[in-house]
């Protein structure tokens, strides 16, 4: 797993498409338009739209970039990034990652089948060497992600949202060719049932 990791760094690191470095104060007047759906500080108080507060940088960056280039169809983002430009882009980022994020609750009934999944992963069924890995392993044991290498901030999201993401990896909904870090994501999620995303959702959300 721990080669898995590097290589997918590696791939990250080499292959990653340089952008424009944001400015946070000026990306707070261009997140305007955006704290109508995820919260002025980006802490969204609605289940179905992402928290982005906290979030890397990097990681923002792109899921803007593949919005706006049609890599990737969140619909409720139509045409709001599309006379932005990169530096734009890079300030809204900037601005979103300076923001501290807010933790929601878990589920009590589900924290023990969530915390497994998130910190040991999940054994194939039928043989122990090709079952999904842990979550831990990418976004580290508190869920803060690594910024650095693009790799997402969890603790704290809403469940609602997490979940989604996860089905729409898993049904390959979400999923961009060529792209290493979403066919990663694509292919763990499609070891989880509903059951597991329900529980690993929920133990994210109360994760700090």
């Amino acid at each position: 797993m721990n080669k898995l990791i590097v290589s997918l760094l590696l791939t990250l690191g080499i292959t990653g498409v340089a952008h424009a470095a944001g400015d946070a104060t000026a990306g707070q007047a261009k997140a305007a338009v955006c704290g109508a759906c995820h919260g002025p500080d980006g802490n969204s108080p609605a289940p179905n739209f992402p928290k982005l507060a906290g979030q890397g940088e990097r990681y923002l960056t792109k899921q803007m970039h593949d919005i706006k280039d049609g890599k990737r169809t969140v619909l409720e983002m139509t045409g709001l990034l599309t006379n932005l430009s990169d530096q734009d882009l890079a300030d809204i980022a900037a601005y979103f990652a300076s923001q501290k994020g807010s933790v929601g609750a878990a589920d009590p009934k589900l924290v023990e089948k969530g915390q497994a999944l998130f910190r040991g992963g999940k054994l194939a069924e039928d043989q122990p060497i090709g079952g999904m890995p842990a979550c831990k392993a990418c976004h580290i044991p508190d869920g803060g992600g690594v910024a650095a290498a693009g790799f997402p901030h969890l603790s704290g999201q809403h469940a609602q949202y997490t979940a989604k993401q996860l089905k729409d990896f898993r049904e390959k909904v979400r999923y961009i060719d060529g792209d290493a870090g979403n066919k990663m994501m694509t292919d763990i999620a499609a070891k989880l049932s509903d059951k597991d995303i329900e529980a690993l959702s929920s133990y994210i959300q109360g994760l700090h």
